[in-house]
């Protein structure tokens, strides 16, 4: 590296901006806390919240991840995508200043292993029994929302610069695996080379994205800050806003009614108390269920 290039690499952006940060796991994770302070033995809820919340704190560890990077990035969050009848929903776009990433983000209890074929294997315990077995690959479905990215490019590119540029559309464009669950053995040893290193740990991601920044080609263009913001706003604007209200949707999901008590199945009745009028169940004293008028 010449004296030229370590000045600009030495004051370049370095820092990680998160151009979009919020995501519906969130709001589906409020929405589950409020319905099961309301239904509070509701065993839907109770397994429904957990695996929300799994997921949540899965994608919560990509981001402590990345914000402790210093590669120079932008990074949007639960981004939604739609061409036609297609749609893709991308955990995580990272932009750097030579790669765009599409990360899908799986916080799994228990081991993964991926063997020779390119399979993926799930182990784990329950009730002290050894449980095998296979899941849908995550790698196959990063890349099938890759692949709308690209008809979404192919639809607004000009014919000159997809005849310059379409060649390098997965060059630039990379996926990712990543296994948020620090506690998750990741067996990628027999992998095909072309898998083993799009898979891996949360606490590994900084690490390929610093590996393939530093191991780039002299072709390769280096993205201004700008030209990275462009892009992050770019991805902004094409996703697209869902707009469910998810206490509702829960609410009908699982036929929960407010005049229905979560404890026991009975009617819930107006009461009168001390400190005035309160929900509770009509088979009191049996049982004590109450809520706030």
């Amino acid at each position: 590296m010449g004296l030229i290039d370590m000045f600009i690499e030495a004051h370049r952006f370095k820092d990680t901006v998160f151009y979009k940060e919020n995501s519906d796991l969130e709001d589906k994770y409020n929405a589950l806390l409020k319905l099961n302070n309301e239904y509070p033995n509701n065993e839907d809820l109770i397994s429904e919240l957990f695996i929300v919340k799994k997921g949540l704190d899965g994608e919560n560890e990509i981001s402590y991840q990345l914000k402790k990077s210093n590669i120079g990035m932008y990074v949007l969050r639960d981004i939604n995508l739609k061409y036609e009848d297609l749609t893709a929903q991308i955990d995580y776009v990272i932009i750097t200043p030579i790669y765009i990433y599409y990360v899908e983000c799986k916080n799994l209890v228990g081991n993964i292993t991926v063997n020779d074929k390119g399979d993926f294997i799930r182990e784990f315990n329950i009730n002290g029994k050894k449980i095998k077995k296979g899941m849908y690959s995550p790698l196959r479905q990063v890349e099938a929302q890759r692949e709308v990215v690209r008809k979404i490019w192919d639809s607004n590119a000009s014919k000159i610069y997809k005849f310059l540029a379409s060649n390098n559309f997965y060059h630039y464009r990379r996926v990712l695996v990543v296994a948020a669950n620090q506690d998750t053995i990741l067996n990628t040893n027999r992998a095909p080379k072309d898998i083993k290193y799009k898979v891996l740990r949360a606490d590994g991601l900084l690490r390929q994205l610093e590996y393939d920044y530093n191991h780039r080609s002299d072709d390769d263009y280096i993205s201004s800050k700008r030209e990275m913001e462009e892009i992050a706003a770019s991805y902004s604007k094409l996703s697209y806003t869902k707009d469910i209200d998810f206490y509702n949707y829960y609410k009908n999901k699982f036929n929960l009614t407010n005049d229905i008590c979560p404890n026991c199945g009975g009617k819930l009745i107006e009461r009168k108390g001390q400190f005035g009028n309160f929900i509770g169940c009509s088979n009191y004293p049996k049982c004590t269920y109450t809520r706030k008028k």
